[in-house]
């Protein structure tokens, strides 16, 4: 935690700044920084609200002895929690569970003021986070159980696969989903017996450490969570560098060099990356259903989500049916900035990303694209509100027919058959989340296994399956590798570790028996494979 005694608290110019954020409380969230070496210079890292562009609030950064330093802490910390029987760890969780839905409000206006989506699109981390806290707690018990299996010799041997920390984890996460994907690994890491080191993204630090407050109210020991604040470069990537595993969520060109790093190192990562996900409307679909799901997927969090819908294939009997349907509910999307719930769409993160958002849109009207709705940046409404926008007419010379927008921008293409639809959502690199929609469910679920991608949803955008905690969620192709929630999402943060019993005596031949060893290991296989013994 920072020592930086000399710091003056802190003075904020967003207007947006929540009432109830004294200086006292932001003193207090602060100090939770891993920031304790001073010499090394390095500056608070100071945030810009997106619905002003004014500062959030200076937060300290962590430099590369700091993440030397925490997780140093967390390997002597881990020791003791792991010792901790599951059943205390679990009571912990749930104690945060309770905490983070009687307090959402505030949490819910931190996510606002420093990623300036809409309040039911935050309150959604709130869901999805204490979901996720239920499950593991109920459940871990059921998904670390120790695995008896046959031994060599029956009877003689007893052989069972345990699973153990791996030590101290390492999670990087975004800014796009602050709490989700800020804590949303972290708990079943902990509760896998793990003491955590994160990262948190210098644009939504405040956040993540509104979170660890909550956690050490619930009963967290000091040092089994500890957090860094600060770029990639040199902060993410020393974390790498130090952690026993790796969870990281981002960009695939980050996560590309995320992989390489731990791979140089042996260690395991878990890596949730880009994506340029599909939606294929069939011509059986019910056009009304399929577009209310296709707006939801596509403008979720104002398309700043890795799971947004950015292509739409539509049955060219249906398309004219869809389309004007989609382009009329697109451009009733109300847009603006409040924290209230009374607008649906908020602004974009930051004047980068509205750049590259208004780049997509005008190179491929400039390669001859058509605009049906949106298109424009709204000052009006916020320095870094943009329409919901929804292109016509897209080519492949065109980035955003291959690229990643990560913004409020969905494309509309037609198809004949199953079997091109199938191909058309198979282009590109990415897998990492599809939809079908149709009313014949058992042929779409036929299709479904055809398309690469981590996750297929029928009749529904995005939230049917990443809201499926029991089920694995991750990507294929350069979507990334493992997955978060179901077993792996905690198994994932273990090894696995056989125990063998050997009883009366052991395994091999006595000396001087060798060939009667041999003799009568092979008859007993003889009879193993006869009698039908897996």
């Amino acid at each position: 935690m920072t020592t930086r005694e000399d710091h003056a608290a802190p003075v904020t110019g967003s207007a947006f700044r929540p009432g109830w954020l004294t200086d006292a409380v932001l003193d207090d969230l602060r100090a939770r920084v891993c920031s304790e070496n001073p010499d090394e210079a390095t500056p608070d890292v100071v945030a810009l609200a997106p619905y002003d562009l004014l500062p959030t609030a200076p937060v300290p950064s962590s430099s590369v002895l700091d993440v030397t330093s925490a997780v140093s802490r967390g390997r002597v910390a881990q020791r003791s929690w792991a010792e901790l029987p599951l059943a205390k760890r679990a009571q912990i969780v749930l104690a945060f569970h309770d905490l983070l839905v009687a307090r959402q409000d505030q949490v819910l206006d931190l996510i606002q003021w420093e990623t300036g989506k809409s309040r039911f699109h935050a309150w959604q981390e709130i869901a999805q986070v204490a979901t996720i806290a239920r499950h593991y707690a109920r459940r871990a018990r059921r998904y670390l159980a120790d695995n008896r299996v046959r031994g060599m010799v029956p009877l003689l041997t007893k052989v069972t696969e345990v699973r153990v920390p791996k030590g101290v984890v390492g999670i990087i996460s975004p800014w796009n989903y602050p709490l989700y994907l800020g804590v949303g690994d972290v708990l079943p890491a902990l509760l896998a017996g793990n003491a955590v080191v994160s990262k948190a993204d210098p644009q939504t630090s405040l956040t993540m450490l509104w979170t660890h407050a909550l956690l050490a109210e619930a009963g967290l020991p000091a040092d089994v969570w500890q957090i860094v604040v600060g770029e990639g470069v040199p902060v993410g990537t020393a974390l790498v560098g130090e952690a026993d595993f790796v969870c990281f969520t981002g960009s695939t060109a980050t996560g590309r060099t995320v992989a390489e790093q731990a791979g140089r190192r042996l260690v395991g990562a878990s890596l949730e990356l880009g994506g340029k996900n599909p939606l294929i409307v069939r011509a059986d679909a019910d056009v009304d259903k399929a577009v209310a799901g296709a707006v939801a997927a596509a403008y979720a969090n104002t398309g700043q989500m890795c799971i947004s819908i950015e292509r739409i294939y539509v049955h060219e009997s249906v398309y004219e049916s869809f389309r004007d349907g989609f382009v009329a509910a697109t451009a009733e999307q109300r847009i603006g900035q409040a924290l209230d719930f009374s607008v649906e769409l908020g602004p974009l993160i930051s004047q980068r990303q509205l750049d590259a958002v208004t780049a997509h849109v005008e190179d491929a009207v400039a390669h001859g694209a058509t605009v049906l709705t949106g298109g424009k940046v709204r000052p009006d409404l916020g320095p870094l509100c943009f329409e919901p926008t929804v292109l016509e007419g897209v080519t492949p010379e065109m980035r955003v027919y291959a690229e990643e927008t990560f913004g409020p921008v969905v494309a509309l293409y037609t198809f004949r058959t199953d079997e091109e639809a199938i191909a058309l959502a198979n282009e590109g690199c990415y897998g990492l989340s599809a939809s079908i929609w149709s009313r014949d469910t058992t042929a779409a679920a036929r299709m479904a296994p055809q398309i690469r991608a981590g996750s297929v949803n029928v009749n529904d955008g995005a939230a049917a399956a990443a809201g499926s905690i029991e089920a694995g969620m991750g990507g294929m192709g350069e979507s990334g590798l493992g997955r978060r929630h179901g077993a792996e999402g905690i198994r994932k943060f273990t090894e696995s570790q056989t125990v063998a019993i050997q009883r009366v005596i052991p395994l091999g031949a006595a000396p001087g028996k060798a060939e009667s060893f041999v003799e009568s290991t092979n008859k007993q296989l003889t009879l193993m494979r006869k009698i039908g013994v897996r």
